[in-house]
C-alpha cells in the first residue's frame, strides 16, 4: 500500500475507533469542573460553529480570577464534543483531582474536515474564522488572561497539523503548542490526475486542498514549509509526539519535523513512543501535553 493510501485509510479508521478506546480511560467519578457546549454564529463562515468549553474546578468559586486558555483541535471526522463524548473530559478531571495540572480553560471548536486552513476554493475560511473571530469571541466571553504566554494550542492528527501550523504562522498569538500523532508529511509523493491515489486524497481531506487535490496548495500550508521559509515561532514552547507504529507513517513525518527544527536550532520536545494512530495511544500521552501546557502557563496545581 503506498503512502497516500495509508493516509486515507488511517484517517478514516482513526475516527471509527475513538469512542470505544477512550471509554476505557474514563474511570474517574470526580466532577469538580464543568463544561459548556454552545455555538457561535460565524460571519466569516456564514453558519453556526459548535464549540465546547471545559472550565476548571475553581472557575465558579472565584468570579474575579482570569485563566490561561488551551485551544484543542480535534482530528478528522470528529467534533467539538470529542473530549466530552469519548471520555477525555474524565481524563482532564483526573489530572485536576490528582493535582497534576493547574487550573486553565480548555476550548474545543468543531472544524469538520477543514484541516484548519482557508480552503483552496475560498469557500471555507476556517483559518480566518479561528484567528479573527473565534479566539476574540472566546476571550471576551470567558475570563481569559488574553496574553500570549497564557494562550496555548494543541491537537491530535488533523488537529495536530492545525496546531503546529497556527503556532508557526502566528507565533505572536501562542506561547505554547503541542501535538499528538500530527498529520505531518514532509513531502507527499506525486499523484497523477484522476488516479485512485488522487481520489483517495480528495475523499480523505475533503475540499480543503482542492478538488482535484492541489499539491502546491498543500505544500504552501505545510508546517514544514513554514519552518523552511524562516518561521521560527520565537518564544513558543513546543512539544509533539507520535507512535512508532503509526498506521500511515506520520511517525516518519514527526521524525523529519524534529530533524528540521533541530537543524534550524528551534528548541522543542519530541518523542516517539510505541503505539499506533489510535485513541488508545492518544489517551496514554494526552496527559503529557496537558502537563506541558500547565508548566508553560505557570499554572500551579492547588494545594488543597
Amino acid at each position: 500500500m503506498n503512502s497516500v493510501a495509508r493516509i486515507a485509510q488511517g484517517l478514516r479508521g482513526f475516527a471509527v475507533f475513538s469512542c470505544l478506546l477512550w471509554l476505557a480511560c474514563a474511570t474517574s467519578l470526580f466532577a469538580a469542573g464543568r463544561t459548556e457546549c454552545r455555538s457561535l454564529d460565524s460571519k466569516i463562515l456564514s453558519h453556526p460553529v459548535a464549540y465546547c468549553v471545559f472550565l476548571p474546578p475553581s472557575y465558579d468559586l472565584n468570579p474575579e480570577r482570569k485563566y490561561p486558555v488551551l485551544y484543542f483541535l480535534h482530528g478528522l471526522g470528529e467534533s467539538a464534543q470529542t473530549l466530552l463524548g469519548s471520555g477525555g473530559w474524565n481524563l482532564i478531571e483526573n489530572l485536576w483531582e490528582e493535582k497534576q495540572i493547574g487550573d486553565f480553560v480548555i476550548v474545543a471548536p468543531s472544524a469538520d474536515r477543514s484541516f484548519y486552513v482557508d480552503s483552496f476554493d475560498g469557500k471555507v475560511r476556517y483559518e480566518g474564522f479561528f484567528i479573527r473571530e473565534f479566539i476574540p469571541f472566546v476571550e471576551s466571553h470567558y475570563r481569559i488572561e488574553g496574553q500570549r504566554r497564557y494562550r496555548g494550542i494543541t491537537g491530535i492528527s488533523m488537529g495536530g497539523y492545525g496546531a503546529l501550523r497556527f503556532a508557526f504562522k502566528y507565533p505572536q498569538l501562542f506561547g505554547s503548542v503541542s501535538a499528538h500523532s500530527a498529520a505531518l508529511v514532509a513531502k507527499l509523493p506525486p499523484v497523477q490526475a484522476s488516479s485512485p491515489q488522487e481520489d483517495a486524497l480528495a475523499h480523505t481531506m475533503g475540499t480543503a486542498f482542492g478538488v482535484p487535490f492541489n499539491m502546491q496548495f498543500w505544500d504552501k500550508n505545510n508546517p514544514f514549509t513554514l519552518v523552511e521559509n524562516g518561521a521560527r515561532a520565537t518564544g513558543v514552547q513546543i512539544y509533539f509526539d507520535c507512535g512508532t507504529e503509526d498506521q500511515f507513517g506520520f511517525d516518519a513525518g514527526a521524525q523529519a519535523f524534529h530533524e528540521l527544527l533541530t537543524a534550524k536550532k528551534i528548541p522543542h520536545e519530541f518523542h516517539l513512543y510505541p503505539g499506533g494512530h489510535d485513541w488508545s495511544y492518544f489517551a496514554e500521552h494526552f496527559p503529557a501535553s496537558l502537563e506541558f501546557h500547565s508548566r508553560a502557563f505557570g499554572a500551579t496545581p492547588p494545594s488543597n
